[in-house]
């Protein structure tokens, strides 16, 4: 089974537009909520894949309630840690005239000690359970960041596959302790790690460095441009299939969701990683 951790859940309002005019009053009759946050959206990309996969995440007060209806009714399996603090909540406008879509994101949920520990206990137990562990997104706190790094030893120590996917600045501590395998946006990991990455040379650079931390794969994408990945110290460079973009949100879950159905399913390297780049272009072409 594969397991999801997602530390900073968002509850999304979106507000569908035909056509905003930005310093006006706009009203719209179309309003729908979804359940957002990197590690819950590729437990939807799986249950599209006919994969198994539980979630693992925390949920407070009447935005945590709203997410945990909605995940119900999505048939997404989950667990969560009750917060005592509000779940952050997010508001997308969507513009169908013009193609765009607009995010604003409340603040983080605030998460006591209490609460991370019984998070880190029901962790052990999940791990173990599992056969690949994907811990991704945003970190809502720096009291938060240790379950990173505690997930990664925990698959370590169980010998479970750990797929990385998140940014900030515990990304460095979590490449120290050597997740089985990364994915991540460039832009991401120039703001993260404070490096550049412009040209070839200093992406197959990084690419090393992040073999002699010990990270066996890794898949570093950039939207519709090459992407770059390695396995084992060797080096690949793929392109994304030419779609028709409209929404790119998600893509990237999108990808390491087919990552995931590689490794399950045990397909050959070149062709989960093919079978990646089609689901994270695939999930372009729309805006849910």
């Amino acid at each position: 089974m594969i397991l999801t951790i997602t530390l900073n859940p968002l509850l999304e309002r979106r507000l569908i537009f035909d056509n905003i005019k930005y310093g006006k009053v706009n009203r719209t009759e179309n309003e729908i909520y979804k359940a957002g946050g990197k590690g819950i959206n590729v437990n939807r990309q799986l249950n599209l894949l006919g994969m198994q996969s539980a979630g693992l995440t925390f949920l407070g007060g009447n935005n945590g309630k709203m997410l945990r209806k909605i995940l119900t009714e999505e048939e997404i399996n989950f667990t969560a840690v009750n917060t005592k603090n509000e779940t952050r909540s997010g508001c997308l406008a969507i513009d169908n005239s013009a193609k765009t879509i607009s995010t604003f994101f409340g603040p983080n949920t605030i998460l006591l000690s209490e609460e991370i520990n019984e998070f880190e206990q029901r962790l052990e137990k999940a791990v173990l359970n599992s056969s690949i562990v994907v811990i991704s997104g945003s970190s809502p706190s720096p009291l938060a960041d240790e379950i990173f790094i505690k997930t990664i030893e925990l698959c370590g120590i169980n010998d479970k596959l750990c797929v990385l996917d998140t940014y900030g600045k515990h990304l460095k501590d979590c490449i120290d302790k050597a997740p089985a395998i990364l994915h991540n946006n460039l832009e991401e990991l120039e703001k993260s790690l404070n490096i550049s990455l412009k040209t070839e040379k200093e992406i197959t650079d990084f690419l090393d460095y992040l073999y002699s931390k010990d990270v066996k794969m890794a898949f570093l994408t950039n939207g519709k441009k090459t992407g770059y990945a390695s396995k084992f110290g060797f080096k690949y460079k793929f392109t994304v299939p030419a779609v028709k973009e409209i929404d790119a949100t998600g893509s990237g879950d999108a990808f390491v969701s087919g990552i995931c159905y590689g490794l399950e399913k045990s397909m050959v390297f070149e062709d989960f990683l093919k079978f990646a780049a089609a689901a994270g272009a695939s999930n372009c072409t729309k805006w849910d």
